[in-house]
């Protein structure tokens, strides 16, 4: 698995862009013990309803539509990554070309699960494995919630 993230960060050799901004995870990357299992296999950002939605690396925009009600913009990388964003309304279409940060539609309002006013579904895959999508930005150092006196 190292070795598959290991590649997954050498695919975005620029500075990896959050879909998002500011970056602040509400639930992590859980992927199942199986893959049949149920998981949560991605990770969902905190957003406001319209910011927004950037492509992590360069790519071609494989899916932009409507899938199971919510909005999908998927995009294909180098060396057999796949990120996926949801829910969106993409601005882009399928056979599009992205280059790192550049826009691919608004966050929609209605993530299942989120626990704040609206929720980026962030998901990285290598075929059919599910990856953390955190991985591609190398480091990430989380920081305690305002308030808590941690520094």
């Amino acid at each position: 698995m190292l070795s598959v993230l290991l590649s997954a960060l050498l695919t975005f050799s620029a500075a990896p862009v959050f879909p998002v901004a500011p970056l602040w995870v509400v639930r992590p990357f859980s992927p199942p013990p199986a893959p049949w299992l149920a998981g949560h296999r991605g990770v969902d950002l905190a957003a406001r309803p319209g910011a927004v939605v950037r492509a992590a690396g360069p790519g071609t925009v494989v899916f932009a539509g409507v899938l199971a009600g919510r909005g999908v913009v998927s995009v294909a990388h180098r060396g057999g990554l796949r990120t996926t964003y949801e829910p969106v309304t993409p601005s882009v279409a399928a056979g599009d070309t992205v280059a790192a940060g550049g826009p691919l539609g608004a966050v929609s309002a209605g993530h299942p699960g989120c626990t704040v006013e609206a929720c980026l579904h962030w998901g990285l895959r290598r075929g059919s494995s599910y990856l953390d999508p955190l991985a591609l930005l190398g480091r990430v150092r989380l920081l305690p919630l305002s308030g808590s006196g941690a520094r």
